[in-house]
């Protein structure tokens, strides 16, 4: 089931122009407050009419302005969760949940049972949603619009109004659901760490036209976007190989080496995805010896960015995994620093971005 965007809407002195596609797994459209992001979900579930384009979902056409196409809202089959929950304060969980099966024809028990299950609703279910807490709101919202069987979500910043622990609460559901409904979802956020987690797929807006769109480990790693909405740096997918109990760290293995990181949720065996901001890597040419730094990697330069502000990014090859360090043109030079030459990226921290276990 892919989905194929193609519009363009005049809003004001605003000009959205986006083309994409996104399949199955996580979309993320990303990018700074103001990008066009909720304009595009919007138009992708009706509410917004473009000015011209087409937008299909496998094929089918839900807007094409060339062939006088525009399918309501309710016959899009589309789930929409909101940055807020939207619940019906009047009644409990159970009565929010089973609203959605007015629109897709009732809902199956077996259907029903295993989205509760799913989002660990079980113990929510009779309870007011005026009685749930941010987190367990959200979670009833996109259990509703599941429930309402759409061939496609949409989740509109679902995280923005939680704090932190909510929001690892909700992001580790939001998994769960990812890998289980295979339905494609796109996911609309400005915040690097859920994007970095979730997301399979990245599609960067800046000022409502695309400026990247890849895979997330590419596309959040490119040094030459940093500016139009997130810092560089490197988004690396490993599996999690030995444990140190006593001082909390996990050992974490990739193409290209061993990771050492504290605060690590997963089990020997389990995938994470882990993500190295380009200033939180420094550069040796020759292996260090008596240093607090534990992640010390073997690799080649790959590229050296052209000087801006004094400054310079430095693209390594460690593996199959490609850092980036930015260092001052001035300490490039004394290094010489050039493709081909072998060096040591000294990582100084690493935040994780994504483990494969569900909530406990």
């Amino acid at each position: 089931m892919t989905l194929t965007v193609d519009i363009e809407r005049k809003l004001g002195a605003f000009r959205l122009k986006t083309a994409f596609e996104a399949g199955e797994g996580v979309t993320a459209l990303f990018g700074r407050s103001g990008a066009g992001k909720t304009s595009v979900v919007n138009a992708i579930a009706g509410i917004l009419r473009p000015d011209r384009g087409r937008i299909e979902i496998g094929g089918e056409a839900l807007f094409d302005s060339e062939r006088g196409i525009d399918v309501p809202t309710p016959r899009r089959r589309i789930g929409y969760v909101f940055q807020e929950g939207r619940l019906f304060p009047h009644l409990n969980v159970q009565q929010n949940l089973r609203y959605a099966g007015l629109f897709s024809g009732g809902t199956p028990p077996s259907e029903f049972a295993h989205v509760v299950e799913l989002l660990g609703l079980t113990d929510l279910l009779e309870r007011r949603s005026g009685n749930l807490s941010g987190g367990e709101k959200q979670r009833v919202a996109i259990g509703r619009a599941l429930l309402s069987r759409p061939r496609l979500l949409l989740l509109d910043e679902p995280l923005a109004s939680l704090d932190a622990h909510r929001k690892s609460e909700v992001m580790q559901y939001i998994e769960l659901m990812r890998d289980e409904i295979m339905i494609p979802i796109v996911y609309v956020s400005h915040a690097v760490e859920e994007v970095v987690r979730l997301a399979d797929t990245v599609v960067l807006l800046s000022a409502g036209e695309v400026a990247a769109v890849g895979a997330a480990e590419d596309v959040m790693g490119r040094s030459d976007l940093r500016t139009a909405a997130f810092e560089g740096g490197a988004v690396i997918d490993a599996r999690v190989v030995g444990q140190d109990i006593q001082h909390d760290l996990a050992t974490l293995a990739f193409e290209g080496g061993t990771l050492v990181v504290t605060n690590v949720d997963a089990l020997i065996g389990e995938p994470v995805r882990v993500r190295i901001r380009a200033r939180d890597v420094s550069i040796a040419l020759k292996r260090p010896e008596a240093i607090s730094i534990q992640n010390i990697l073997a690799g080649t330069v790959r590229e050296v960015s052209p000087e801006r502000g004094g400054v310079v990014d430095v693209a390594i090859a460690v593996g199959s995994a490609l850092l980036r360090s930015r260092v001052t043109q001035r300490a490039a030079e004394q290094l010489g620093l050039a493709p081909g030459l072998a060096v040591h990226a000294l990582v100084k921290a690493v935040s994780l971005a994504r483990a494969g276990s569900g909530p406990s």
